[in-house]
């Protein structure tokens, strides 16, 4: 009798390591298959992955086996996580510098980045409210459009521009210069918001994230040099991507960075 329950015991130790080594062997197998996927390029560098959900069923695992598959890769710096994201190709942080007045394509060529810009819309319209606000206008020329980062998505942004100034522009040019260049007149400077946001479904499908998920919002108002406001746009970030950086060479009594402002609530 005593012999069958240590036989017994043995057996089920025998099972459960069993069951632990498939388990074990099945989550490297998985990072394999995912590993060989990211290194054919299925994947481009920062684009989302499907969900740990669509992964489960693709893959006939557990979401447990599968955050650990994506674990390995993650240790090996082939993907990366973040919440409101999930899972993406691993991808070089976007740094942009918010010390001066420049264009994206500009931040970018100084970090070695390829930039492309794709133009969604352009057309002369009635001024949104907002924008009629600050330019003393009606008609706007506004244009809209998708800056491209090493081939990926990279920004969302709509400029609106006066009538007057904008009218000899043409699609291509702006396709291929940024305003600052176009315009023909000397500018001063600009104010700049960032806040965060969520992704509609429209800024979703143009930067291949999902919807909902964070993103960095830029309001910009640039002037003239008499002062006088001439552009207003508004530029969206994915926030897994991309972060501002602000220099602050001298350490005043208080550490609060220069432009902290609270936001009023209804």
């Amino acid at each position: 009798m005593h012999t069958s329950v240590i036989q017994v015991a043995s057996y089920r130790q025998v099972c459960y390591k069993l069951v632990v080594t498939k388990r074990t062997i099945r989550y490297r197998e998985i990072a394999g298959a995912l590993r060989e996927r990211l290194a054919d390029g299925e994947f481009e560098a920062g684009q989302v992955l499907p969900s740990e959900s669509s992964l489960s069923t693709a893959y006939d695992a557990s979401r447990v086996t599968i955050r650990k598959a994506l674990e390995v890769l993650r240790d090996e710096g082939l993907v990366d996580s973040r919440q409101g994201f999930g899972w993406f190709a691993a991808f070089d942080t976007l740094r942009q510098t918010l010390g001066h007045l420049g264009t994206i394509e500009a931040q970018l060529a100084a970090s070695n980045r390829s930039s492309a810009r794709e133009v969604l819309g352009f057309a002369f319209v009635p001024a949104p409210d907002h924008v009629r606000s600050i330019l003393g206008v009606d008609t706007v020329l506004e244009v809209r459009r998708r800056n491209l980062a090493d081939g990926r998505p990279f920004a969302r942004v709509t400029v609106w521009c006066p009538e007057s100034l904008g009218a000899e522009l043409s699609r291509a040019e702006v396709t291929e210069s940024p305003f600052y260049e176009l315009l023909g007149i000397p500018f001063g400077g600009a104010t700049q918001t960032i806040g965060a946001g969520a992704a509609d479904a429209a800024d979703a499908q143009l930067l291949d994230v999902p919807v909902g998920s964070p993103v960095l919002v830029c309001n910009r108002v640039t002037d003239d040099r008499t002062g006088t406001p001439v552009l207003v746009s508004e530029h969206v970030f994915p926030a897994h991507v991309t972060e501002f950086v602000v220099d602050l060479p001298h350490v005043e009594e208080s550490m609060a960075p220069d432009g902290l402002r609270l936001i009023d609530r209804p």
